[in-house]
């Protein structure tokens, strides 16, 4: 099931490696040529789309208005990060960070929380599925809803297809420079849910250091039961495993709660059809009675004789 599930949410990005290499056609190439493709190289392209083959500086859009809202809103971040360094971690007290327990990191009370969130499917890659986010009753829960359809598309390319993806967004700070969740004072991770009794897959993205790991997620089973009624959800990050583009690693390392970048929730299990999820709160909590530090077997580089 695992296999399954995690497959479909790394369709989109095995088709990355999909592009023709380039053919040398004489002895002497022209290097005109290899710079000019060098030079156009892109991400992933949908098959069937013409290639864009403007250079980079005439796709961007130059706004001088723009730039200068932009130094302004930067400059309110760098003030805001300096005002938060002497008050605390987080802009907490220090006495309050060493003794907090529990931590809710999303809640769902107005539009403006959906700002934080990004919907896809695979209609990224041709496909049919259909993803929708909005508030629930009452404006304080996510509803994420939509259809399902494992049809592939029939571009001659694309051989799997079939998910839908709820993701939170990349945090950054002034000048776009990236943050972090630290939850390294917390071991559970505590969801509150109500689903419709399929099962998702819950996603956490990690700052890496190298750019092979690019795509290295740590994932985890949700079960929902179905029904009117809400659950509650702990899942210790201990039992968090490692994958990297839809494959389970063999060489299994225990999370990095302290360079969390992301969350999601992915469904792919290839029953089409119209699925719904609703969130009340995602948050986190520091379990005592839990002394696991990593359910999966790990290997050393170097064993002790």
């Amino acid at each position: 099931m695992a296999m399954t599930t995690t497959g479909f949410v790394v369709s989109a990005r095995l088709l990355w490696t999909c592009r023709k290499p380039f053919v040398r056609t004489s002895a002497s190439p022209s290097w005109s040529v290899i710079l000019s493709r060098s030079a156009h190289q892109t991400g992933y392209r949908r098959p069937g789309q013409p290639k864009d083959n403007r250079w980079f500086w005439q796709r961007i859009n130059f706004d001088f208005s723009k730039g200068v809202n932009g130094v302004r809103k930067h400059l309110g971040l760098l003030k805001e990060e300096f005002v938060q360094h002497w008050e605390g971690p987080d802009g907490k007290p220090l006495v309050n960070h060493m003794l907090e327990q529990t931590r809710v990191l999303w809640e769902f009370r107005g539009p403006d929380s959906l700002n934080d969130w990004v919907v896809s499917s695979d209609q990224e890659i041709g496909g049919r599925s259909e993803a929708y986010l909005k508030l629930g009753r009452n404006n304080t829960t996510c509803l994420l809803y939509g259809t399902l359809c494992s049809v592939a598309p029939r571009d001659g390319e694309t051989r799997y297809s079939g998910y839908c993806s709820m993701r939170s967004k990349q945090p950054f700070g002034a000048f776009d420079s990236k943050k972090h969740y630290d939850l390294s004072d917390f071991n559970i991770l505590h969801l509150r849910v109500r689903g419709d009794g399929r099962p998702w897959m819950i996603n956490i993205g990690i700052e890496n250091y190298f750019s092979h790991q690019k795509d290295d997620i740590y994932s985890y089973f949700l079960y929902t039961r179905g029904g009117p009624y809400w659950q509650d959800v702990k899942i210790p990050f201990s039992k968090f495993f490692l994958s990297s583009r839809g494959r389970i690693q063999d060489d299994q390392h225990y999370l990095l709660q302290d360079k969390i970048n992301t969350i999601g929730f992915t469904l792919g299990d290839k029953a089409d059809g119209p699925f719904q999820l609703e969130i009340d709160f995602i948050g986190v909590c520091n379990d005592t009675s839990h002394t696991e530090d990593f359910a999966y077997e790990t290997y050393k580089r170097n064993p002790e004789v």
